[in-house]
């Protein structure tokens, strides 16, 4: 699939925010999203020992699921190393370059990406999610098990029940309860869909788990390719 080159990769704290600044700007978070994709994306990283510094090995894998069935349709993965410090709010520069790869070696152009990260729930309003909206010009979605920034109430115990994730006034992502009784999950939106149709896609891609089968097969493909 086509990936747009909109920024060279960059190599201070200063460059990478100036980034996110002028991509932030291209952002279409509040159009609506697609109700039933017929493709979903899960993208998600594993890395070698603890995971800081530059060059740690990492392996990205991309899981391309049927929007109905949940069955796998196609997978792809690329291996490299983190290309950026770890600097909370950028951490997205560790992982893109890899996960670009994997994307540009798929054969279908899925109907949404699933993050396993963040959207606008970020201090810069310009997440993993966002980035890789932009860049790739798809609908795009955040789905963290925690959150990174903002507060919130606990939502009800029951699948469905949410509360508004706040930071500075602001509602930037929902908490959202998957699965009865069980930890809820932070949903934003990243690029062309609305929040409404963010979480309704989680739920009817957490039938059985607390995580998206997006994420919970993508975790599991980076791992297996991390290994060897």
């Amino acid at each position: 699939m086509e990936i747009r080159d909109l920024h060279t990769w960059p190599s201070t704290v200063e460059e990478a925010e100036a980034i996110q600044d002028r991509l932030r700007a291209m952002l279409e978070p509040g159009v609506p999203g697609p109700v039933r994709p017929r493709t979903v994306a899960g993208l998600d990283v594993s890395y070698a020992g603890d995971g800081g510094g530059v060059g740690t090995p990492l392996a990205a894998a991309v899981v391309v699921l049927d929007g109905t069935t949940l069955e796998v349709l196609e997978e792809s993965v690329a291996v490299g190393t983190a290309a950026f410090p770890y600097v909370p709010g950028l951490f997205a520069f560790r992982e893109l370059p890899t996960l670009l790869d994997a994307l540009r070696n798929l054969r279908t152009t899925p109907g949404l990406l699933v993050c396993d990260g963040f959207g606008v729930a970020h201090p810069r309003r310009f997440g993993l999610a966002c980035h890789l909206g932009v860049l790739t010009g798809l609908p795009a979605i955040g789905v963290g098990k925690t959150a990174f920034i903002g507060t919130y109430e606990q939502p009800g115990p029951r699948r469905g029940d949410s509360s508004p994730l706040r930071d500075g006034g602001e509602v930037v992502g929902r908490v959202l309860r998957t699965r009865d009784g069980v930890k809820p999950v932070f949903v934003s939106v990243g690029h062309r869909t609305d929040l409404d149709t963010a979480c309704r896609n989680v739920l009817a891609l957490t039938p059985e788990y607390r995580l998206p089968e997006t994420t919970r097969r993508a975790d599991r493909l980076s791992r297996e390719a991390l290994a060897g």
